[in-house]
């Protein structure tokens, strides 16, 4: 973060200062809410959560160097004393980021935020110091403590916006106002808690909503081959950029293959030239993730070439996001546990199947270790039935179903589609899986895991790590 004193930064929460002895301290460390980053000069938040309770850990991050405590109560250190912890935080942000004036750029979608928001950080990167989301953290906690990581040299600040009802997007704006907004997708991803695709679509579409006219640089990023996303075009002053596979996108792929790994290859349009793009991530999924991170690079000035390069060198940042592992034993794990919603869940299959390609023709199988979508309301059971069914039409070798009522919906999906016999199993947890698989796997398979985090089938593909780990596992 920038250098702060405490009294600024309580005269910008509109806090009360407590046991501070010299107001003029500074703050010129991170702000942190766990106790165990804390170190020389930073802000420890304090807020109380159902188990703990952050102003128990005042006196160890004081002691630790922070310079303060940002809290709702004194806590016998130095402390700025707020009647909203979260809203003080947000004020700082909001403060720091209009003193900074760097290019905000804010993301949201139903599918894909983390994994495109990783690609543009990366792109721009290239450019000019670069600030964004990690992994998922894209609340109203998590994004302001992000944009206080920015400081005076950071040129671009990409931040990942989140949503499970009306107006959260707007908050989150108000917070770190965006120049560039994008909007990857409206799909089903909590469609339950929000009652309907036009409901999500209203919620993600308050991002362009927010941006400023288009002769004050605002730019509205948009899919094209999204007609719910497109449509959005009519809700701001903002210019409008369109990318996609369709041919009136601005920035659009051509020639879009997988290479024989199941890594997507294409050619890049942009208005200022073409390029050629062969990226080291899995699945045709990505061609559309490349191209909203190539709209955001070649609005803010950098050439076809360049952002070609960039995404052809790009990897995962984030975590259990098609983390494609080879097993000594020639066994290839494919670990997508994050989260999953139908569309992501639907794409996983696809980037399987492409995946396992080559395995298959050497008589290696394509397994599908998938478990419940939560949040879908009542498409819950429809969802699931079209996600069994979908595994059977891609010719999935073997399904296995993990969990309760919904991977049961997956399993029947699969057996009225034409999968009988051993081809689809339903096991009641994800230790019932791991046994399973490790008497079945043999050299040459390729197993995906996925399900909705509440899950928790990254221990699956964690402990299918561990039993193939006689030596180095190498990841791809």
């Amino acid at each position: 973060m920038i250098t702060l004193s405490l009294a600024e930064i309580a005269e910008v929460v509109g806090g009360r200062m407590h046991d501070i002895p010299d107001a003029s301290a500074e703050v010129t460390g991170p702000v942190v809410r766990d106790s165990r980053e804390a170190g020389p000069g930073s802000l420890f938040v304090a807020f109380v959560g159902e188990r703990v309770d952050g102003h128990d850990f005042a006196a160890q991050v004081v002691e630790a160097g922070a310079a303060a405590v940002l809290g709702s109560r004194p806590v016998g250190v130095p402390a700025i004393v707020v009647d909203d912890v979260q809203a003080a935080l947000g004020a700082l942000a909001r403060h720091v980021v209009r003193r900074l004036g760097t290019t905000l750029v804010a993301l949201t979608g139903s599918a894909g935020k983390t994994s495109t928001k990783d690609l543009i950080a990366q792109v721009l990167r290239r450019k000019a110091p670069t600030v964004f989301t990690p992994g998922s953290m894209n609340n109203e906690v998590g994004l302001p403590l992000t944009a206080l990581t920015a400081t005076d040299e950071t040129k671009f600040l990409v931040l990942e916006m989140g949503a499970r009802g009306i107006g959260h997007i707007r908050y989150l704006c108000e917070l770190t106002p965006p120049r560039i907004g994008l909007v990857l997708n409206v799909g089903s991803a909590h469609i339950g808690e929000f009652g309907g695709r036009e409901q999500i679509a209203r919620a993600k579409g308050e991002l362009v909503e927010a941006l400023p006219p288009a002769e004050e640089g605002g730019t509205a990023v948009l899919n094209a081959d999204d007609p719910l996303v497109r449509a959005m075009a009519s809700r701001t002053k903002a210019k409008v950029i369109l990318f996609g596979e369709s041919g009136e996108a601005d920035v659009r792929a051509e020639n879009v293959r997988l290479t024989d790994t199941g890594q997507p290859s294409f050619s890049l349009h942009t208005p200022s030239g073409a390029s050629d793009v062969t990226m080291r991530l899995y699945g045709e999924h990505h061609v559309s993730n490349a191209l909203a991170a190539a709209a955001v690079a070649h609005e803010l000035g950098m050439s076809a070439d360049e952002i070609a390069t960039a995404l052809s060198e790009a990897g995962s940042l984030s975590r259990w996001r098609m983390e494609v592992t080879e097993r000594p034993d020639g066994v290839t794990v494919v670990n997508d546990a994050y989260n999953a919603n139908p569309e992501s869940m639907k794409a996983a299959l696809r980037a399987l199947v492409a995946i396992g390609g080559a395995s298959r023709a050497r008589g290696g199988r394509t397994w599908a270790v998938l478990g419940k979508m939560a949040e879908l309301g009542d498409e819950a059971l429809a969802e699931h039935d079209a996600v069994g069914r979908l595994a059977v039409r891609l010719n999935v070798s073997k399904l296995v179903a993990v969990g309760g009522r919904e991977a049961r919906w997956l399993q029947l999906g699969a057996y009225n589609e034409g999968s009988w016999g051993e081809e689809s199993v339903h096991v009641s947890d994800a230790q019932a899986a791991v046994d399973l698989l490790r008497s079945e796997l043999r050299p040459g398979d390729v197993v995906l895991v996925k399900a909705s985090r509440s899950v928790g089938l990254e221990s699956v593909a964690s402990a299918l790590l561990e039993t193939g780990a006689e030596g180095e596992v190498a990841a791809r």
